[in-house]
């Protein structure tokens, strides 16, 4: 699988800060000005594969608002798929500005779990888990048919224990099955109990935290990925301060020690949504010039 024409093609995990405008666009819809500012900083910095920046909340709100059978965070009848593309969107106003675009939405297994179940419909999560997939797959074909690049199903529930592994794979695959487009799984936190499991999920592209959680360095060190890309997390989303340079470089290098560079995506370890916009950019300059540096000496 290409993405790209080069070497470790620099990506982001999803969320940017939302920045407010001002004037009649932002009158119209208040969220516009934060996609424009987003995608357009993300293209300034020189990232390969942009997002739209999930401007309009947090991932799993933003899904579940609009999902027939769910009323605010209660299930409350049969999960159906929307009446009309969630994310869609800013994901094409985000294909409008630039060649490639990783689109991404939470996934079944971590929004089940963010809900509770009231209704005789479920008699248990990994029902709703199965139904929520079907939901996520329409979603999931619309974004394709708008042209993106990567398809990303964001799932940190799986890293705590809580989810059923065998379900969390069902669902997946009744995502990833309806595609063409390459797909990516997206775990935060430590992945050391379930690193097996997750090398068996139905995706093209695993993403993981290393710049935070350097554990999983060892977790994964030496385990064959089989024919996947890993998603390379070498900013610290989590930490106010900004990256230097120097460490995201050294970052980098540990991950072409790890892996054939050809398999490699590198991005920051999560969204960027909880710093100031400042901050933001100036992680993501700091990893494309780090990229940069790493590549020139392949």
């Amino acid at each position: 699988m290409t993405l790209m024409q080069k070497l470790l093609p620099t990506t982001v995990v999803g969320s940017y800060p939302a920045v407010q405008g001002k004037g009649l666009k932002s009158i119209l819809d208040p969220h516009q000005p934060a996609l424009e500012t987003a995608v357009n900083d993300q293209i300034k910095a020189g990232i390969d594969i942009i997002s739209s920046g999930q401007v309009r909340g947090d991932m799993i709100s933003q899904i579940i608002s609009l999902l027939p059978g769910i009323k605010g965070n209660n299930v409350t009848g049969s999960v159906r798929p929307p009446l009309k593309p969630i994310t869609v969107h800013d994901t094409k106003y985000a294909v409008s500005k630039h060649e490639k675009v990783k689109a991404m939405f939470a996934g079944p297994s971590t929004i089940a779990h963010a809900l509770k179940i009231d209704t005789p419909v479920y008699r248990n999560k990994n029902e709703l888990v199965l139904d929520l997939a079907q939901a996520l797959a329409y979603e999931a074909k619309n974004l394709e048919n708008a042209g993106v690049t990567i398809l990303q199903i964001d799932e940190p529930i799986l890293s705590t224990g809580a989810a059923d592994m065998s379900t969390a794979y069902e669902a997946i695959s009744a995502i990833t099955g309806v595609l063409r487009v390459p797909t990516c799984l997206h775990i935060c936190g430590n992945i050391g109990d379930i690193f097996d499991e997750i090398i068996k999920m139905p995706v093209d592209i695993l993403d993981f935290e290393f710049a935070c959680n350097p554990e999983n360095l060892e977790y994964i060190s030496g385990k064959d990925i089989k024919n996947k890309m890993i998603g390379f997390g070498v900013v610290d989303s989590s930490s106010e301060k900004v990256d230097s340079v120097e460490e995201i470089y050294s970052r980098v290098l540990k991950a072409t020690d790890l892996f054939d560079p050809a398999k490699i995506l590198i991005d920051p370890d999560c969204g960027l949504r909880m710093h100031t916009r400042d901050t933001a950019f100036s992680k993501l300059k700091n990893m494309v010039s780090a990229t940069d540096m790493v590549r020139k000496e392949l």
